[in-house]
């Protein structure tokens, strides 16, 4: 039976940051249960980059992870982990005066933020409804993330200082015998002396596994799909769009559209499948703030994005059991974050100081920590 200074359950982009930063510090095995790596959550983003409109919480933490995307390790990737898309904030008339409100506030923390007029609107977003939008603006701060070259570059930097990564590993049973855990996996049975609960939407059920209690960490069901753009409009040159209440949002990919309703559905953990009323809820904003009709979907999907209850990280020892460690409940945001997270596991995990920009720019790492449940 081999065993290891600490097994991460789930191999997303989580478990697999963590198991970067980590790197030769410690013995360390990667169990994923499926067949591929980053195949849930990881796999399904729709790898967006942005340093405002989330929480304070998510925004430090993109603004923490920023460094890491824009100069990454030498030999990490052989691409730019961030390309530039741009974003445009919209609102319909009945929404107009909460959007200049809104516009307002947002320049205060941003002077690059440009109102645009409909015919300016227009020119940078050719499919945009004139008879829809009423207020627009544009922000240069958003970009595509590079996920797969991100991941790879995780999964390449964690094997080369000796990480062990196994797929169809998951974990079926579990003992303390009081030193380690002991686990029976597809693979195998091993034994390790700190467990990493970086299962995403099974971060409860792996908890329960384990003799943990829960935190309630529940899974989300969010819905994309893919259409073709109007001949003669460049899917490389387009902005994303959002609505002011994130109603929507509207992203080119792959030289197609990408809609998605913004749905947060609870669900149950596993392999999920979007439902034909939210795939019908993305085309038809599509059609009513654009002048596209949806004659055909290309593609259509779901995800997870799993939260805690009062939608932060968490990350840290359990409270009962400081050998059961959660990486869990990333929102949706695990891969603009991981950098930051990552580290941060790390360094709690060695015992090691927090990252020091967590403190240069104010953020306690207690923030995320179990015990504040």
């Amino acid at each position: 039976m081999q065993t290891y200074d600490i097994a991460i359950l789930g191999g997303g982009i989580a478990g697999l940051s963590l198991a970067y930063f980590l790197g030769a510090s410690r013995s360390v095995v990667v169990l994923e249960r499926e067949e591929s790596l980053g195949y849930h959550s990881t796999g399904r983003s729709a790898a967006e980059f942005v340093l405002r409109y989330n929480s304070p919480e998510v925004c430090t933490l993109a603004a923490i992870s920023r460094d890491f995307f824009d100069h990454p390790p030498q030999g990490f990737a052989d691409v730019p982990l961030l390309v530039p898309r741009g974003g445009v904030m919209i609102a319909n008339a009945e929404k107009l005066e909460r959007f200049e409100a809104h516009f307002t506030v947002e320049r205060t923390k941003a002077d690059n933020l440009t109102r645009l007029s409909i015919e300016e609107a227009l020119a940078m977003v050719p499919i945009l409804d004139p008879t829809y939008v009423a207020g627009v603006y544009h922000d240069p701060e958003f970009w595509d993330i590079e996920v797969e070259s991100l991941l790879q570059g995780y999964v390449k930097g964690a094997r080369r200082a000796g990480v062990e990564i196994r797929q169809n590993a998951g974990v079926m049973s579990a003992h303390d015998d009081g030193r380690q855990w002991v686990l029976d996996t597809e693979g195998g049975t091993i034994a390790a002396r700190i467990v990493v609960n970086a299962t995403g939407g099974w971060a409860d059920p792996t908890a329960e596994l384990f003799g943990v209690a829960p935190i309630g960490i529940v899974p989300h069901r969010r819905t994309a799909i893919l259409v073709d753009l109007p001949d003669g409009v460049d899917a490389r040159t387009m902005p994303e769009i959002n609505e002011l209440d994130d109603e929507f949002y509207i992203k080119p990919d792959a030289g197609r559209l990408l809609v998605s309703p913004a749905d947060e559905t609870p669900c149950e953990p596993g392999d999920v499948q979007p439902e034909e009323i939210d795939v019908a809820w993305a085309a038809h904003h599509l059609e009513t703030a654009t002048t596209m009709d949806v004659r055909r979907i290309a593609k259509s999907w779901a995800g997870m994005r799993s939260f805690a209850p009062d939608r932060l990280p968490v990350i840290g020892p359990d409270v009962d059991n400081p050998r059961f460690f959660w990486l869990a409940g990333q929102g949706g945001y695990g891969i603009l974050s991981s950098p930051a997270l990552g580290a941060l596991a790390a360094s709690l995990l060695t015992g090691s100081a927090s990252p020091e920009s967590f403190a240069r720019i104010g953020l306690a790492p207690a923030a995320f920590s179990p015990q504040r449940f």
